[in-house]
């Protein structure tokens, strides 16, 4: 039995970067940023007012001063003409700011008759003026690896770059196992279960920017286990749910290794998800979860999610931690990192009263993972205590 640390150390050891493709940038939100790319041009191109107002010379700006108004500039329709002493050119948000002027009064500090304006007595020094290239100018890059933000995506906009360069989306083929389990919309057996794993690791999935395939489900014999290996072929991952202990009936491990598998481990010294295993099928990684519903929803965010992000160029990481203030009590851990689902109060965090590995429901109204080292001692509220969002 491993540690959390080296299961993600041999996880990450099986998986490299994907290859690139571009992508139109309308599509390119919730990717991973492939290469530096290098904005188009300068923004802003011009130096542009950030207020409604007048445009005239800086060193005439003065109380009771008053100008002649010679013209407008509006955004996208530039005043052409140079600004000299004692004129004024009306100007608007965004516009640019003719040549000549170096100042703009904002249109509350002026009082205007006709062609004419007076200047108030409470002009600020504040020029009012955004300097070109203020934001970012031609050949500015844009770092990467990243996952792209929508602020990302408005930027690359702004820089003009229509197509971005991308990692490709992992696919994953998830596979559930065992004769209890049934789909989602079908009628169970007396003995049977809904299979709920692969459409919550899907979505996880899905929100990790993968491409997931959930296969049929693969009964508790040989044959229906290698049918759905067979299907999984050419996936970037393989992923199984249940069938990875050592019960009479949990046949992934023996089944994968007859098919050529090389395992890399088995067993995290963790709870819930102890029963894990990685190892390379058929060329591709291969991670076999515990059955237990919130057990495989752990992993997934324990070691799936850093996996994924490493197959798309990031970096090879475990899931951020966060630390946080206990709002009550927790009894000694023992001898096995536990991973407790938790909510977040104004007060700080507070543990789940039930910790069953099978209580979807729990987890549902949880938002953290409050993360125990291995024999840590009972914590008191106000102790601080590390936690990764889910």
């Amino acid at each position: 039995m491993i540690t959390v640390t080296e299961a993600l150390d041999a996880l990450f050891a099986l998986v490299s970067p994907l290859a690139t493709e571009d992508v139109p940038l309308r599509h390119a939100n919730g990717r991973v940023l492939a290469r530096d790319v290098a904005a188009q041009r300068t923004q802003p191109p011009f130096a542009a007012s950030s207020m409604d107002g007048y445009a005239v010379k800086a060193a005439e700006v003065e109380a009771d001063a008053l100008f002649k108004v010679i013209g407008e500039s509006a955004a996208g329709h530039r005043w052409d003409g140079v600004v000299g002493a004692g004129q004024a050119v009306r100007i608007f948000t965004g516009a640019p700011v003719p040549q000549g002027a170096d100042f703009v009064v904002i249109q509350e500090d002026t009082i205007r008759r006709g062609d004419l304006i007076t200047l108030g007595r409470n002009v600020g020094s504040k020029d009012n003026i955004r300097a070109a290239g203020v934001d970012f100018t031609k050949g500015t890059p844009l770092s990467a690896p990243r996952l792209l933000t929508p602020a990302d995506i408005a930027l690359l906009a702004s820089m003009n770059i229509a197509d971005v360069p991308v990692v490709r989306r992992p696919v994953v083929s998830l596979i559930s196992t065992g004769d209890e389990l049934v789909m989602p919309g079908e009628a169970p057996g007396p003995d049977q279960i809904i299979a709920s794993n692969t459409f919550g690791l899907a979505a996880m999935l899905e929100d990790l920017g993968a491409h997931p395939r959930i296969l049929p489900i693969a009964a508790d014999t040989e044959g229906s286990l290698r049918a759905a290996f067979d299907l999984a072929k050419g996936s970037d991952l393989v992923i199984t749910v249940g069938g990875a202990s050592v019960g009479d009936h949990d046949l992934v491990a023996p089944v994968a290794a007859e098919m050529g598998m090389e395992q890399s481990f088995y067993k995290v010294a963790m709870r819930p998800g102890k029963p894990l295993m990685a190892g390379r099928l058929s060329g591709m990684p291969m991670v076999g979860l515990p059955g237990n519903p919130v057990s495989a929803m752990v992993c997934g965010s324990v070691f799936i999610a850093p996996l994924v992000r490493a197959m798309q160029g990031l970096p090879k990481t475990a899931a951020p931690r966060q630390k946080m203030t206990l709002a009550a009590p927790l009894t000694a851990n023992g001898p096995r990192e536990h991973y407790m689902r938790g909510t977040t109060t104004a007060q700080g965090v507070i543990s789940a009263d039930l910790q069953d590995s099978s209580l979807l429901s729990v987890l549902s109204t949880s938002d953290v993972l409050i993360v125990r080292p291995a024999g840590d001692p009972a914590r008191a509220i106000g102790d601080v205590v590390e936690t990764i969002a889910i």
